[in-house]
């Protein structure tokens, strides 16, 4: 990693204290204070770690000063070693931290979860894999909302998608997308046989209004009745909703409310959802000389982790990464794998500002 020049520090402290004077003058227009205050708030971590490699630094140059006086080298060479081994980590967090930010990391997200190959097993562990998200979701403080399901018969699902609300959901979860394996045998297995199933996930980042601009007349909205399983829930009124984007060709389908226009609104929220992810994906693509990303390619037709019940352990094949606590991860404990993935992106990203 190439190190952090002084200047390039320097640079960032001043910006930091010109925003501050800027911020207390009391002369800003409310648009622009709320910009800035946001701004600074950015800054912020990386100033801290600045202000950390600064002092380091500071104190590793008096030190070896310090070297030259044999009545001070005995204290210099005490405390040079843990000041040389402390530096390049504090550089490494403040190049970290100067790593250009997603604007979706700090985002909700929507999640969208499919059962793919593997019949009645796949819709389990779609099921299996939802459970999983929502109490990773729990202990992170965010909110889960189914938006629409596609149960199956067995139990699970063959297709859910729900949103997940909070702060900084996106940056947590967005390395989830792809096609999730599980290895067990299944309870109507009676020979004892191991079978691999699929379930597909995608995290798309939820978009705002002010993101995706759609036009009415670019819509063609369907009315029907919902289908239902039966029984006292099932819908008597025209409630559902198909909403077709022609100039895409992207389908959404909402019919989970009893009433028509919470089922629209939700559609809406999908469809504008989808439409900025597709704008995300065409920038992404349109960068020069992209290289595909070893964890944030995002593509969802590629097999990311493996689930193996007998023995016991999940393995994340982007970074190689096998933990033997299946059981504990199934119901949320993911923050070693969420970390480890976003350590190795880091990794990737900082490689690729040296190359």
């Amino acid at each position: 990693m190439t190190p952090i020049t002084p200047q390039k520090i320097e640079a960032i402290l001043s910006r930091h204290a010109e925003a501050e004077a800027r911020l207390a003058s009391g002369t800003l227009e409310p648009q622009a204070f709320v910009a800035l205050s946001k701004e600074l708030a950015e800054l912020e971590p990386v100033v801290v770690a600045a202000r950390a490699v600064n002092r380091l630094r500071s104190e590793l140059a008096d030190l070896e000063t310090m070297l030259a006086d044999p009545e001070m080298r005995a204290i210099a060479e005490e405390e040079i070693s843990g000041v040389r081994a402390a530096l390049p980590e504090a550089e490494h967090r403040l190049a970290v931290e100067m790593l250009p930010k997603d604007i979706a990391d700090q985002r909700s997200a929507m999640l969208e979860i499919r059962a793919g190959t593997g019949g009645d097993e796949a819709a389990l562990f779609a099921g299996d894999l939802l459970r999983m998200y929502t109490r990773f979701a729990e202990g992170q403080g965010w909110r889960v909302e189914i938006v629409s399901a596609n149960e199956a018969e067995v139990g699970g699902y063959k297709e859910v998608v729900a949103s997940v609300t909070g702060q900084g959901v996106f940056a947590k979860l967005k390395f989830e997308s792809g096609v999730h394996r599980v290895q067990r045998v299944p309870v109507t297995e009676s020979g004892g046989r191991i079978h691999t199933s699929a379930a597909t996930v995608a995290v798309l980042p939820e978009a705002e209004e002010v993101d995706v601009a759609i036009n009415e007349a670019d819509l063609k909205i369907d009315i029907y009745r919902s289908s239902g399983a039966g029984g006292q829930h099932v819908n008597t009124t025209d409630s559902a909703i198909r909403i077709t984007h022609l100039p895409t060709g992207l389908v959404v389908i909402q019919q989970d409310q009893r009433s028509q226009h919470k089922n629209r609104a939700k559609a809406m929220q999908v469809l504008r959802t989808r439409l900025y992810d597709l704008e995300r994906e065409k920038l992404h693509s349109a960068r020069a000389g992209e290289r595909k990303a070893m964890v944030g390619s995002g593509d969802r037709s590629e097999r990311i982790r493996t689930y193996n019940f007998p023995q016991g352990r999940v393995t994340d094949h982007r970074i190689n990464l096998t933990l033997h606590r299946l059981p504990e991860i199934l119901e949320g404990a993911m923050d070693d794998l969420v970390g480890a993935l976003i350590a190795a992106d880091q990794a990737e990203r900082l490689a690729g500002l040296d190359g």
